[in-house]
């Protein structure tokens, strides 16, 4: 395998599952990976979601100094520095572009009838992330097994951007996890928060590798290849395991 220097992956999906914590092996892993190589995950979530689903299960020994945080689809990117997490970088939506999205994105769920928000689920269906708006169908904290059920093809959530995009043309609007919908400023996206970093950590896009488990067409990994970056498709976590494995005994 090709000696690459960054390692960079997605989160739900691919190092654990929707919204759950890093395994024990997982987080032992990835601390291992993080004493050999810059390690960054970008995905939808917050930072407030990545320090609980990755920070704060890494050993204590790991070395946090390796790790490059990049929350709401690459809007964000946070490097650890003197102890505490930094922002280098934040492309953040006004409150007055965060209202208009929701408006538009309420409007088209009642209009294609695929989102009741009179119905009661699994905590908020809207969330503001400073640099993203995002739609969770069935609500932030929805059991993975109703999530998987709900739109396993994207195709509730491919009726829903159709009809959203054209309404905000100011903005990038992309499938996410698994029930997701992210919006965030024109342009910002996998691709560009691979850029970001790649010009932050002065190392070229051709000596990093990105894993994730969604970069078919469609996918809300897709994205990334437009930055030239080299891919692998996992299936799940574990088979991620069993490539970071292969990385380190090649190391």
């Amino acid at each position: 395998m090709k000696n690459y220097s960054t390692i960079m992956f997605d989160l739900d999906g691919t190092l654990a599952e929707s919204k759950a914590p890093l395994t024990t092996e997982m987080a032992a892993l990835l601390a291992e990976l993080m004493s050999k190589k810059n390690v960054a995950v970008i995905s939808g979530g917050g930072l407030p979601q990545f320090l609980t689903q990755i920070v704060d299960r890494l050993p204590l020994n790991a070395n946090l100094a390796q790790l490059y945080l990049l929350p709401t689809s690459g809007a964000a990117l946070y490097t650890y520095d003197a102890g505490e997490w930094r922002e280098v970088y934040e492309e953040s939506l006004s409150e007055d572009e965060a209202r208009s999205i929701e408006e538009v994105i309420r409007d088209a769920a009642k209009e294609t009838g695929l989102i009741d928000f009179s119905e009661s689920v699994w905590g908020e269906r809207i969330e503001y992330r400073k640099a993203q708006v995002t739609l969770s169908a069935l609500g932030q904290q929805a059991p993975i097994e109703a999530k998987r059920q709900w739109d396993p093809d994207h195709t509730k959530r491919q009726v829903l951007v159709a009809l959203i995009a054209p309404r905000l043309p100011q903005f990038s609007i992309k499938i996410g996890g698994t029930t997701s919908i992210d919006v965030t400023k024109k342009g910002i996206d996998k691709a560009y928060g691979v850029q970001e970093l790649s010009k932050f950590i002065h190392e070229p896009i051709e000596s990093m590798l990105y894993m994730g488990d969604a970069l078919f067409p469609g996918g809300n990994d897709e994205a990334v290849k437009r930055s030239g970056i080299e891919t692998k498709q996992v299936a799940d976590p574990s088979d991620t395991a069993r490539v970071i494995e292969e990385i380190l005994s090649a190391s």
